[in-house]
């Protein structure tokens, strides 16, 4: 986590190289005037607070500021866009005796940060997000933990309003991750099946799943966590344009009844490395491109022929399927090589 601690009196300074001992990488800001009490390394302002947060906000993963909680919630208040995108954000008084929570606590990461601040220091940690202080599970930390995708944010807040009011919650997860992280806490009911649980008198519902939901099992009182665990293997021709890739990939997966929240990766051959189509499309969803050699490519055993074409042009048997299974570690072709115009696509499933 990238840490930026801020203090603006002489005790802070002193308090925040502490603080910077217990983080290696975080970097240590102090007015001007005080920082022969913060020691070697430490960066000196002189400026307006405010210019400082501002320009390191992009930056930083999590703050750590030395001053009034009043002063910080004016400060970031502007800075603000979301809980999915903001830093964590700490608070100490200058004494040391308090290290507060104080913005994103589950999915930023400011519970751990300021437990691990009273930590170092000693003080007392202040966490006040409802789920924690009264034991019970925080799905979104479970995605954050899992690296899952939440489905539609908003939904955390519904659920955990339930979990609190101790009403029951319908769960379908065949990863079994869900049940070993609540460790019997929270009302929940576990199903086999989608349908099973929607049909439960529970209040609300939590299923995990690569599959794509149709609008009729859509509710309001739905969290849908989504395991990144789909891989597009992907060989297309010289030229190939972004959009002609992502019809073919958005049909085949539609057509399978997948979510491409839940892809992880876009897997292909060396050669394509570089196609801007290939790497545009990528991009455009926030995914990796995992490439491989031919001499990797040819190591894995695929359901269809060899391909005379990727033969004569790189030396490999195909590429979207083996491509597919090596970025997936050897798991299961949930759709064998299809091929459409310029795109050859692939699909596999983690292991």
């Amino acid at each position: 986590m990238r840490i930026a601690i801020i203090a603006i009196t002489r005790n802070g300074a002193r308090l925040g190289t502490r603080l910077r001992a217990g983080f290696p990488d975080a970097r240590l800001f102090v007015l001007q005037k005080y920082a022969g009490q913060a020691g070697k390394g430490a960066q000196g302002f002189t400026g307006e607070l405010s210019g400082l947060v501002r320009s390191l906000w992009p930056e930083t993963e999590g703050f750590i500021f030395i001053m009034a909680a009043g002063i910080v919630v004016r400060l970031v208040a502007p800075l603000l866009e979301g809980k999915e995108k903001d830093p964590a954000v700490v608070v100490m008084d200058d004494g040391g005796r308090f290290a507060i929570s104080l913005l994103s606590g589950h999915l930023g990461g400011a519970n751990e940060l300021a437990c691990r601040c009273a930590f170092i220091t000693g003080a007392r940690e202040v966490i006040t997000t409802a789920t924690d202080v009264n034991d019970l599970p925080s799905f979104d930390m479970l995605a954050k933990e899992e690296g899952w995708v939440i489905d539609d944010l908003c939904r955390v807040k519904t659920l955990n309003a339930l979990l609190l009011d101790g009403d029951e919650i319908a769960v379908v997860d065949p990863t079994e991750r869900v049940r070993s992280y609540c460790h019997g806490r929270g009302k929940l009911t576990f199903f086999d099946t989608f349908l099973e649980a929607l049909q439960s008198p529970a209040k609300g519902y939590l299923f995990v799943t690569n599959r794509y939901l149709p609008p009729q099992l859509h509710s309001e009182r739905l969290l849908v966590l989504r395991p990144q665990n789909l891989v597009l293997g992907i060989g297309c021709n010289s030229g190939t344009t972004s959009d002609e890739i992502e019809e073919v990939v958005l049909a085949n997966l539609k057509r399978l009844f997948l979510a491409i929240r839940s892809v992880k990766c876009v897997a292909t051959a060396m050669a394509k490395r570089d196609e801007p189509g290939l790497v545009s499309f990528a991009e455009k969803y926030g995914l990796n491109l995992v490439c491989f050699e031919s001499g990797e490519l040819n190591s894995v055993s695929v359901p269809s022929p060899p391909s005379p074409h990727a033969q004569a042009a790189i030396g490999a048997i195909g590429v979207a399927e083996p491509a597919a299974v090596l970025a997936a570690g050897g798991g299961n072709l949930l759709l064998k090589k299809v091929k459409s115009g310029n795109v050859t696509l692939a699909v596999a499933e983690s292991v």
